[in-house]
């Protein structure tokens, strides 16, 4: 499906009610399958397709395939969960992309705790076949440069595991702010965890049941400041809460750089505002928050502001090559980005002549690409997002949401 959206014809008037958090959500069912007696699909959670595909993988039978299609976290969790899961039997496998993104690591991880994991392809990525067992744990070396999410996956399960673990982290770890998330689910769920800079052990124990519903999404809120930084108009944000355990909270410092002031109307409620006092350049590692890279840099290019964005090497695996596709959509709307290797963006305010219409945006199957590009159709109407229902990877409500905040929104089969 592809979506053409016009701006509307007054400034932006909208109360957003953001969907729960996604990358807590995703967390939730996995603590909350390995605690006794309580049920993963409990209260607060995301409605989005990788939730869903923890979840659906959850309930799976023994010895059949699951495929979680494009769902990155379903793999990684998914591969843990079942690892250390006694008596499970399943092969894990994913779409065309999924199979080209690795996941050595975590199985080399997880073979070293005592896992039957074997690979059902090529060597380092999925499919995976699993064959679940008590797990003896211990102190084992994992590459932090790939994914943050094979250091959560084995942290969720460490409790289970008979001797818990310790993970000593090589290389500078990438997403920081997510095993931090994961480490403080963990604990409010009764878990014994600590994390160092290098280093994170969970003690041996059990989960016990806890009341936590998932915040408000961050990285869905940045689109949202993204549509606030181009148009002169009034949205309020809710439920976002000052003490966050998403990273993607930056979002809100890194956009205060393009003008906007930040009003808190209620202890959960947001009011970004834009101003004229924006930063001529922003310059800023986001190897903490890669999520926020394509919100960011089609925002600045948008609004004339100048940016080097480091950090960003984890972006060639995501659900596509997010360097490469922005720079290769950016162009259609006349910027000329630059991708310097390893892991860094750059625009230095090139830009090429836009009278006609551009080209139809491309998302590559990338929810993030869909979203971050939509706040475009400001300044191109009529602009044409291709395959615009990959949004319900994380928010599934995206273009419901624009039309309710006065966007008018075309559906094209």
């Amino acid at each position: 499906m592809d979506v053409m959206i016009w701006p509307p014809e007054n400034p932006v008037k909208a109360e957003i009610n953001l969907p729960p958090s996604k990358s807590e959500s995703n967390r939730l069912v996995i603590i909350r399958a390995m605690t006794p007696e309580v049920d993963p699909r409990s209260a607060g959670l995301s409605d989005c397709d990788d939730t869903r595909a923890i979840l659906e993988g959850i309930a799976a039978a023994d010895g059949t395939r699951v495929d979680v299609g494009p769902a990155g976290t379903a793999m990684r969790f998914l591969t843990a969960y079942y690892a250390a899961t006694p008596g499970k039997r399943v092969t894990l496998d994913g779409n065309e992309r999924m199979r080209q993104r690795p996941i050595g690591p975590l199985v080399e991880a997880l073979r070293q705790c005592g896992a039957s994991v074997e690979y059902a392809g090529a060597e380092g990525f999925p499919p995976l076949r699993i064959e679940g067992r008590r797990l003896t744990g211990g102190e084992i070396e994992i590459d932090a440069t790939v994914s943050s999410q094979f250091i959560s996956a084995l942290m969720m399960v460490a409790p289970v595991m008979e001797r818990g673990i310790t993970l000593t982290l090589k290389g500078r770890a990438i997403s920081r702010p997510y095993v931090e998330m994961t480490a403080g689910l963990m604990r409010m769920a009764g878990a014994e965890v600590e994390s160092g800079s290098d280093c994170v052990r969970v003690a041996p124990g059990r989960y016990r049941p806890f009341d936590y519903e998932a915040e408000g999404d961050w990285s869905a809120a940045s689109y949202w400041f993204e549509i606030a930084v181009l148009s002169a108009g009034s949205i309020t944000l809710k439920p976002l809460y000052d003490r966050s355990l998403q990273g993607d909270r930056r979002v809100e410092t890194l956009m205060r750089a393009t003008g906007l002031t930040m009003r808190r109307t209620d202890e959960d409620s947001v009011m970004p505002t834009p101003t004229i006092y924006a930063e001529p350049q922003i310059v800023a590692d986001l190897s903490n928050t890669p999520d926020l890279a394509q919100t960011m840099a089609v925002t600045c290019c948008l609004a004339g502001i100048r940016f080097l964005f480091t950090g960003l090497e984890s972006l060639t695996i995501k659900e596509t090559d997010r360097l490469a596709a922005l720079q290769s959509e950016l162009h259609k709307l006349g910027y000329q980005v630059m991708v310097h290797k390893p892991g860094m963006l750059e625009w230095q305010g090139m830009a090429r002549d836009t009278d006609e219409c551009p080209a139809p945006i491309e998302t590559y199957g990338d929810h993030r690409m869909a979203m971050s590009f939509a706040p475009a159709a400001i300044f191109h109407p009529g602009l044409r997002i291709r395959g615009a229902e990959c949004v319900s990877k994380s928010y599934p409500r995206f273009w419901a949401d624009m039309e309710a905040a006065g966007f008018t929104i075309n559906y094209i089969d």
